[in-house]
């Protein structure tokens, strides 16, 4: 069975630091940190008082007041953000085939601050149960796909994805395998998270897992630097229409890029720790390279996973030099989580855009926050610190891991590649 072809024609974001794929781009290039006091509640008892919030959103700006009302915060986003790539894909709605047009949605949590709303209110009432009708459907992890296919119409494949903080990254590779199998023509694809809230920031802090760099917010977030302590909870979303390629060279569409290939493995070693000698980030960038039938030499640089934690960043950089060889010294590598903090489920998204627009550009955003070198990290690794650079760019991996041992790895080309 020969493979079809698969290429991005549509893209939208929602991110701390900026609300479209514009405003996003923007704050990459220039280096901007998302990283401010905590505005959503009072925080000011908590070990980590800071996170990378929306900036001047309003959802009621997008949506409906009543039907945002039917909606946690990481539904609110993805529609928002979905809205962007749809208009940017520029569909003739009347004309597409609803039928092979599909939603696969990944998110971490789903709506956290739903269930911690309801809990609460449950706990301080005389043990009535008094639920909100919407608790539900506004809580589970599937939602935001159901209700993008809802608005557009679209009745092919329709899931959510679930691998922690690789979930959108596996929601974008199983929309590229469902399109290249033949199984649809369209999909709309991404992720959304909305944790910022006193579950998940109390539980993250609880795991040691968050930086407490309250002093200094907008430093905090530090890969690859001596002094990182963890990293900075993000919000948002990111969306990507995918879509087969004669489909879109038949109806004139813009296309920004073709997706090459994706990987996936599992550390099978801890809950949260990554394997210490980066094994399962070395196999899923293998298994990618592989998927997408290139060499390593292919690859002009790698989005870390890069979250700013002591063990995670030190294992993805040992796995690239074992995957890249001397080649990994020529390559540029970066973490746009330095700007925007860690989006949980929805980082893999708003990461594989910020590849994309690198592909158009010409320019790879930096990493920013480096102030001291870490003595266990090669420094012939190029890590774009605290400065954008230029460079004619024709292939790019994004990776992403998540707690549990789940690692997944997207290939984006240039469509001359």
């Amino acid at each position: 069975m020969k493979l079809r072809r698969v290429v991005v024609t549509g893209l939208g974001a929602l991110t701390p630091i900026g609300n479209t794929i514009q405003e996003y781009w923007n704050g990459l290039i220039n280096g901007v940190s998302g990283a401010a006091p905590i505005t959503y509640f009072d925080a000011s008892k908590f070990k980590t008082q800071f996170a990378c919030e929306l900036k001047n959103f309003n959802v009621e700006d997008f949506i409906d007041r009543k039907e945002a009302r039917k909606m946690d915060r990481y539904a609110q986003y993805a529609m928002v953000s979905s809205d962007e790539a749809m208009k940017d894909a520029n569909f003739d709605l009347d004309t597409i085939d609803k039928d092979r047009a599909g939603v696969i949605w990944g998110s971490g949590i789903g709506g956290l601050e739903t269930f911690q709303i309801e809990v609460l209110n449950f706990a301080a009432g005389d043990g009535t149960p008094k639920f909100n009708p919407f608790f539900i459907p506004k809580m589970i992890g599937d939602i935001a796909c159901g209700h993008i296919s809802i608005k557009y119409g679209f009745r092919g494949p329709n899931f959510g994805t679930v691998s922690a903080c690789a979930s959108s990254t596996n929601a974008i590779i199983d929309a590229f395998n469902y399109i290249r199998l033949g199984h649809a023509d369209v999909m709309v694809t991404g992720g959304s998270e909305a944790a910022v809230t006193i579950a998940g920031m109390g539980g993250f802090n609880a795991m040691h897992a968050l930086s407490t760099r309250n002093d200094d917010p907008k430093t905090a977030s530090r890969p690859m630097d001596k002094d990182r302590d963890g990293f900075v909870l993000g919000e948002g979303a990111g969306a990507l229409i995918l879509e087969e390629y004669e489909h879109a060279i038949a109806r004139g569409a813009k296309i920004y890029c073709e997706i090459g290939g994706g990987g996936m493995s599992a550390d099978a070693h801890h809950i949260t720790a990554p394997h210490p000698e980066g094994l399962g980030a070395k196999n899923v960038m293998l298994n990618c390279l592989r998927d997408a039938g290139l060499q390593p030499t292919d690859v002009d640089g790698v989005n870390m996973h890069g979250t700013s934690t002591p063990l995670g960043d030190l294992a993805e950089s040992k796995a690239i030099e074992q995957v890249f060889g001397d080649h990994a010294y020529t390559m540029n590598l970066n973490s746009t989580k330095s700007m925007t903090g860690h989006l949980l489920g929805a980082a893999g998204a708003i990461e594989t855009i910020s590849s994309i627009l690198s592909l158009k550009y010409g320019i790879i955003p930096p990493t920013i926050n480096h102030f001291t070198d870490d003595e266990n990290i090669n420094p012939k690794l190029n890590f774009t610190f605290n400065v954008a650079q230029k460079r004619d760019v024709k292939v790019l991996m994004s990776n992403t891991f998540g707690f549990g041992g789940h690692n997944a790895c997207v290939l984006v080309k240039k469509l001359d590649f």
